[in-house]
């Protein structure tokens, strides 16, 4: 479903002359070109599933994110909101992001699923949370709230 909407989207933007959303989807493209041809090492034919997709789209988003508080630190303004403006494309593709209160409710769940009690359990908490929600939250504020529960 993903990759139709990929390349839904390359040619939307080609027939508009939407430049930035064309470089964005070009490279979520070339991303996900090169995590398919990695997965065939590992004996998959058919590409990487949605899940790890969606985890692609996620790390993207990150990246971008770190990129624009370089950005912003350097007075780089025009760099780091060509970066906005690529994590908002990037975005389209994902489902709505859950908030504060909804992460925090699902890390509670997950700490209570997974019976962890120390911090040596946060890898149990975070694997089930990538599992149920990949592509829907933000792991690195997840973690955070797992770190503060556990600790």
């Amino acid at each position: 479903m993903l990759r139709t909407r990929f390349s839904d989207a390359l040619k939307e933007s080609l027939r508009a002359k939407r430049q930035r959303e064309l470089a964005t989807v070009r490279l979520i493209l070339a991303a996900l070109k090169d995590r398919d041809i990695a997965a065939r090492s590992k004996g998959n034919m058919d590409g990487i599933s949605e899940d790890e997709i969606l985890q692609m789209l996620n790390s993207m988003v990150k990246q971008r994110r770190e990129s624009i508080e370089l950005y912003e630190k350097g007075g780089r303004d025009a760099l780091a909101q060509q970066e906005k403006e690529e994590i908002e494309v990037i975005q389209g593709f994902m489902p709505k992001q859950m908030d504060d209160s909804e992460v925090s409710a699902a890390v509670q769940a997950a700490i209570a699923e997974a019976g962890a009690a120390s911090v040596k359990d946060m890898g149990k908490v975070m694997g089930l949370l990538k599992d149920k929600f990949a592509g829907q939250m933000d792991f690195s504020k997840a973690s955070g709230i797992v770190k503060q529960h556990l600790g």
